[in-house]
């Protein structure tokens, strides 16, 4: 019984602990903090960053950082002709600069605008 019992508790724990990551998909952003719309895309691919393989970075005021939080891999795929590695995308992101890198709360990627083809 007491065996039982400590299977039981120490699942608890373990379920609460996991639980405290946050899911940047599905996480609101903070309304006492100002929302950022900025450059997202491929550190390495797309906006010259230094690195081994490609990881998400974002462009604030000119400025390149590596994004601590989430991943390229989180909001689709890196390689796909939309993806990250191949174009630059708009994101809303909270957060802060801290070390050279970016540590982000809120990251939402928004739509890419239609391409509706030249005016007439």
């Amino acid at each position: 019984m007491k065996s039982a019992f400590a299977i039981l508790f120490f699942s608890f724990i373990f379920l609460k602990s996991s639980g405290q990551n946050r899911d940047l998909k599905t996480a609101l952003p903070d309304n006492t903090k100002k929302i950022q719309v900025v450059d997202a895309a491929c550190g390495q691919c797309q906006l010259g960053l230094k690195a081994n393989g490609c990881d998400l970075a974002v462009r604030i005021k000119g400025k390149s950082y590596f994004v601590d939080g989430t991943s390229i891999n989180d909001h689709g795929d890196a390689h796909a002709e939309d993806g990250f590695c191949n174009s630059i995308r708009k994101a809303e992101i909270q957060g802060e600069i801290s070390n050279n890198r970016f540590k982000v709360t809120y990251f939402r990627l928004l739509k890419k605008p239609e391409n509706k083809g030249p005016k007439k």
